[in-house]
């Protein structure tokens, strides 16, 4: 897997990386803004999939979660410079945990094992419980 260095001077990362700043907090309206704004923003693929990765943190629906991360993953494989390699397996990891809030666990399986493939082991939650 081919990868990028993240330019942390670019506006969708900075936005990105104070929405987290401020989740970590526990100010999460104001990282939710954050995110949206780097969304906005956000001027191709590689920009959009960070965003979207975050604003998927700030969906509380199941269904909202999903579209989300689905946009990211999406977005990510739009990007044909490599630049989002190293993205993949948190990518699949949401993809994953969306589909075992959607109640289906087939998919939810199929998203880990490509998370597994890439490097990254997760244990479904066999309680359906939403993670914090």
């Amino acid at each position: 897997m081919t990868t990028g260095i993240i330019d942390p001077d670019n506006p969708v990362i900075k936005l990105c990386i104070k929405g987290t700043q401020a989740e970590f907090k526990g100010n999460m309206d104001e990282a939710c803004e954050l995110y949206q704004q780097a969304w906005e923003i956000s001027t191709d693929d590689f920009e959009a999939c960070i965003a979207a990765h975050y604003v998927a943190r700030c969906q509380v629906s199941p269904e909202d979660i999903f579209r989300w991360n689905q946009e990211a993953l999406n977005r990510a494989k739009a990007v044909t410079n490599g630049s989002i390699g190293d993205f993949y397996p948190s990518l699949y990891l949401n993809m994953g945990r969306s589909h075992e809030l959607l109640n289906q666990q087939t998919e939810a399986e199929k998203y880990y094992h490509l998370a597994a493939d890439l490097g990254v082991a997760h244990q479904m939650n066999i309680d359906n419980e939403k993670q914090p």
